[in-house]
């Protein structure tokens, strides 16, 4: 079992139903059967029921609970924790990729002008 909640995060995302799920309640809260109901051709309802889960045990989303309903809700602090962490890396490989890119450039000037370096 993952401990680290950026590792439930994103093992919950790799699942294309998951991050469809989490679309879905973008657009506000809906009931486990409002969600499952566009899956129910490729899928049964306890499938639908562990994929949410997966997604509470990350954080992703929260259940409550109104009587006979179960709305679900999205949680936006465990994905603003992954983009956090995207962001820190996507500046350093820019960096590395713009200093490739500026070798490069100069290698081919060299290129060009006959020399070798």
């Amino acid at each position: 079992m993952m401990r680290d909640p950026l590792s439930r995060t994103f093992a919950a995302l790799a699942d294309p139903t998951r991050r469809a799920l989490l679309a879905r309640l973008s657009e506000g809260e809906a009931n486990v059967s409002e969600l499952a109901e566009p899956f129910l051709d490729e899928m049964t309802l306890p499938a639908i029921t562990k994929h949410l889960k997966v997604l509470e045990d990350a954080g992703l989303i929260t259940k409550g609970r109104r009587a006979q309903w179960r709305p679900c809700q999205l949680n936006g602090e465990p994905l603003r924790e992954a983009v956090d962490w995207m962001e820190q890396h996507r500046i350093a490989w820019e960096d590395q990729l713009d200093r490739l890119g500026a070798y490069l450039k100069a290698k081919q000037k060299g290129v060009r002008h006959g020399r070798k370096k």
